[in-house]
């Protein structure tokens, strides 16, 4: 496979102007997709160039209860936080400022030895992390595990195993692209080309 990043996570909200004033005015990501109708909205906000976070917005959504970053829950679960990453400790702390000047909770900034973080969550309660990797522990370089009891799978190492898995056959048919917002959004594109 050839990722090339997170396309984008998609969150869900019920306010989207205070969804949008958090994400884009005060994180500083820029508003680059907006799509909707009575009912429906789904923006996406740019993390980089190649990576974006998105919201639904769904009229009678409540927000999430707040649940500390990495604290146990019991029964369904599939989402904890999601981290950002930043360029340094010194954004670390503007973050932090900033968050808190506009009465966001934030974390102190916690040394995991990979990485340095700040925690903080957004106005629908989704845990948020800020993350800045420590340039001495590169673990994408040099993966490490500390598990004091590791998995059985996590001890075979850190490559994949890509056999233990089916391959498909040669594609023999034609598939189809079906077309979502695809006419608006691109008829939208192309007036802003020059």
């Amino acid at each position: 496979m050839a990722f090339t990043g997170i396309n984008h996570l998609a969150m869900v909200t019920a306010d989207m102007d205070r969804t949008v004033h958090f994400w884009r005015d005060l994180l500083g990501m820029r508003l680059v997709v907006g799509m909707g109708h009575p009912g429906y909205r789904h923006y996406f906000f740019e993390i980089t160039p190649t990576d974006c976070i998105a919201f639904f917005e769904w009229p009678g959504v409540e927000p999430i209860a707040e649940k500390d970053h990495g604290a146990p829950v019991k029964g369904p679960a599939a989402f904890d936080h999601l981290s950002f990453g930043v360029d340094g400790v010194d954004e670390l702390t503007r973050l932090k400022d900033l968050l808190e000047t506009n009465g966001f909770w934030a974390s102190e900034l916690i040394d995991h030895g990979f990485i340095i973080s700040l925690y903080s969550f957004d106005p629908n309660n989704i845990p948020i992390e800020f993350s800045w990797p420590v340039p001495d522990c590169d673990v994408h370089e040099s993966p490490i595990m500390i598990d004091s009891r590791p998995t059985p799978a996590a001890r075979e190492g850190s490559e994949p195993r890509p056999n233990r898995w089916k391959t498909p056959g040669p594609r023999t048919e034609e598939f189809d692209v079906y077309p979502g917002e695809a006419e608006a959004v691109r008829a939208a594109f192309s007036k802003k080309k020059p």
